[in-house]
């Protein structure tokens, strides 16, 4: 049976490491993160364009097509509104795959401070600091973090896992236990 292993988690938290990690030790499985569809969207570094309001069903699309064809998928993706996160989870389900959530956390300060000392410099986590500057830096990074905690709270089949910085190959080692 195919799988979506949703990775859920705040900014920084090191989603896109693991999801890369694993796609790389399970062949076949689709690395879908989501952020990466940005910049393939024209006008992604205007501001006033919401090109998560576009990349999202493209996530979506991408997620059912290969897991119709029996593959699995691994998104490394913060969402921080119930109603996406189901959404995500009938999509695997419509495609008789399963779906399991991990969420990554670290303290709430200690998870902050990690999207500031991201060491990415892609032309796309560059216009992201960019935008989280203009929407209120760690204010509005806070205020993420307690949202993924309310969703949490309503989500009580995800398994949550202390991801500590620069610890990748021990917080993949309990991802691997985890969805064991």
């Amino acid at each position: 049976m195919a799988t979506l292993l949703h990775l859920n988690g705040p900014p920084g938290i090191g989603k896109s490491t693991l999801a890369s990690l694993w796609a790389d030790r399970h062949p076949g499985t689709l690395d879908l993160d989501i952020d990466q569809l940005h910049p393939l969207i024209g006008g992604w570094r205007d501001p006033g364009q919401d090109t998560h309001a576009l990349a999202r069903p493209l996530g979506k699309a991408l997620a059912a097509s290969h897991l119709g064809s029996g593959h699995d998928v691994v998104m490394p993706q913060n969402i921080t509104r119930l109603s996406e996160v189901e959404a995500f989870e009938e999509i695997a389900h419509a495609r008789g795959a399963d779906f399991r959530e991990v969420v990554l956390l670290d303290d709430r300060d200690a998870a902050l401070a990690r999207f500031e000392t991201r060491t990415d410099d892609s032309a796309w986590n560059r216009h992201n600091r960019e935008v989280v500057a203009a929407l209120g830096g760690a204010d509005f990074l806070g205020a993420m973090y307690d949202a993924l905690l309310e969703v949490l709270a309503a989500r009580p089949g995800a398994v949550v896992l202390r991801s500590t910085a620069g610890a990748v190959e021990e917080t993949y080692a309990a991802l691997e236990r985890a969805l064991a």
